[in-house]
């Protein structure tokens, strides 16, 4: 169990706040963070991963790494941290920013396969692409097979295809490694398809704290409309199906058929449409 308690003045979007967080997390659980900008989110992943100091405490799994007496330095903490940025070493190959972290070769070459990065490994960072640099930065930060996966809102800069593919590689990794991550996200869908807990903070306080589907999901079928979506899971409930769809910031229900759910792909981008209180799914044709 991680228990953190902290405490910490910030100057946040409306001006001076305090960030108070009290929270229990267990192990091997995937956390979203949310809220709005200046909201404390990044720094508590700053405070927990030693990188800014607060008053309060940290245990994580019975060791402490924060107290009134003593703070464990970030170095001992056995945190792999994700930024926005990649923060790779230029002039080492892809193989060798890995083995900056830890000279393991079986390790770094068991990564960079689970991650579709072989082929790469004696290339330049500045020959990839935004999407292959983050999953370097991913495996880069696994390297230490750490205790706690600190990332804050690592696939913002991608385009959405890349954004699914990285995410897939970020749950790979999740559970092949049992990793405890936190991760700070702005993207519903994202959230919805990585984390099993998702918290919400506001002025520095966690103001929600549930799972995905409780915070994210908003069924609305009182008017007519037409919405574009992507498809995020197909849930069977009794005889019927449910369609969980993404359409900007909300995330929606849609009760589908038997017949209806074979004729769809999670992933896909697809219409929502109501008419007389019925809401429907239909395909998106792609442009030739």
């Amino acid at each position: 169990m991680i228990k953190i308690q902290i405490k910490k003045n910030l100057h946040g979007s409306s001006g001076n706040i305090k960030l108070d967080v009290d929270i229990e997390i267990k192990k091997k659980e995937f956390l979203a963070i949310s809220g709005v900008s200046g909201s404390g989110k990044t720094t508590f992943l700053r405070v927990l991963a030693g990188l800014e100091d607060a008053d309060g405490e940290i245990n994580v799994f019975g060791d402490s790494w924060l107290s009134a007496k003593d703070k464990l330095p970030t170095q001992e903490r056995g945190i792999g941290f994700v930024f926005q940025d990649y923060a790779l070493f230029e002039n080492m190959s892809v193989e060798k920013n890995l083995l900056y972290v830890k000279k393991d070769e079986t390790l770094a070459n068991h990564l960079l396969e689970l991650t579709g990065l072989s082929e790469l490994k004696n290339r330049l960072p500045n020959t990839l692409s935004g999407g292959q640099k983050q999953r370097v930065s991913l495996c880069r930060a696994m390297m230490k097979k750490p205790k706690i996966l600190l990332m804050d809102e690592p696939l913002s800069a991608l385009d959405p295809a890349m954004r699914t593919k990285l995410q897939q590689d970020i749950l790979t990794l999740h559970k092949e490694f049992e990793t405890t991550t936190i991760m700070v996200s702005h993207d519903p869908s994202e959230i919805y398809r990585l984390a099993s807990r998702m918290i919400t903070l506001s002025d520095g306080k966690i103001i929600q704290d549930s799972t995905p589907k409780e915070l994210l999901l908003q069924t609305k079928g009182s008017q007519k409309f037409t919405f574009g979506g992507e498809l995020l899971d197909i849930i069977k409930a009794d005889v019927i199906y449910i369609a969980v769809v993404a359409i900007g910031q909300q995330i929606v229900e849609v009760v589908l058929d038997a017949n209806e759910a074979k004729t769809f792909k999670i992933g896909e981008r697809i219409k929502v449409s109501t008419k007389a209180f019925s809401p429907t799914l239909s395909k998106i044709k792609k442009e030739s």
